[in-house]
């Protein structure tokens, strides 16, 4: 079945990725797909799933052609895996994992003081939502899977934070983009949380592609990212996005990451 779909790829760009954060993603992902398809002279299709681990094995089992992940599962598949772009926020290729709580709580100041709560995870194969809380737990002499009362995924980084804002959860660990763009379009939602801290900087949520794509597929999927932000109507949909732009990226970027996945086997 991949070599079928591998065949047929020569005619449509397929791009996997996960929720997006705006409300009218449908609309968005149809603007942006025939952005790229005019940019590209060739049909793009966006291929959503839910989970990150669902998107990844996609790409690697060949179904698509390239994807937008986390820093996380691109550490851990490097060897098949490389970068294709990185989006910029506020002009760096970077973000932060958020944690947040409730307004009713105004005591917590760090993930210490969550000890027997209800905690909500986005997916655990996401750095900001999953990764970075336990290792940071992990850090503290604390054990991540008797530490809270309850803890559940939401798999959706915006579905974290009304989770927190309705009372679901007494805590959650979300990226930090998706809080910040959420304050942007969604102010309501966000006034439900207090933001409690924020992590060290990690490079931010890459598209990549499998290591054996053609060097002229590679070229065009990147420089219609990269140009981008120097087209009219690129930069309307970068500006939904609440990105800057896309970069090719370093590879150390996400040395933060890998250093995490270390601490976290490390302690399995």
């Amino acid at each position: 079945m991949a070599g079928n779909l591998l065949a047929s790829s020569e005619k449509t760009y397929r791009i996997g990725l996960t929720a997006v954060i705006l409300t009218d993603q449908t609309s968005f992902l149809k603007e942006w797909q025939d952005y790229l398809s005019n940019s590209l002279q060739r049909p793009v299709q966006f291929i959503q799933r839910q989970t990150y681990e669902e998107v990844t094995d996609l790409l690697l089992g060949g179904d698509l052609d390239a994807a937008w992940i986390c820093g996380f599962p691109y550490v851990r598949n490097r060897e098949q895996l490389k970068l294709l772009a990185v989006p910029l926020f506020n002009g760096e290729p970077l973000y932060r994992s958020y944690l947040i709580v409730p307004t009713t709580d105004s005591v917590s100041q760090g993930i210490v003081d969550l000890k027997g709560k209800v905690f909500a995870y986005s997916d655990p194969n996401s750095n900001s939502g999953f990764l970075y809380p336990q290792v940071s737990m992990i850090r503290e002499g604390l054990e991540p899977k008797h530490f809270f009362s309850k803890t559940f995924f939401a798999w959706a980084h915006r579905d974290v934070v009304k989770a927190v804002a309705d009372g679901v959860a007494q805590g959650g660990a979300v990226d930090g983009y998706v809080w910040e763009t959420l304050s942007r379009h969604e102010p309501a939602l966000t006034a439900g949380t207090r933001l409690v801290s924020k992590s060290p900087l990690f490079g931010f949520p890459p598209l990549v592609v499998r290591r054996d794509i053609s060097p002229a597929n590679f070229s065009a999927l990147r420089n219609a990212l990269l140009k981008m932000a120097s087209v009219t109507e690129g930069r309307r949909l970068l500006q939904r996005l609440n990105l800057d732009g896309f970069t090719e990226g370093e590879d150390s970027l996400y040395d933060g990451v890998a250093e995490s996945v270390r601490i976290l086997e490390d302690a399995q």
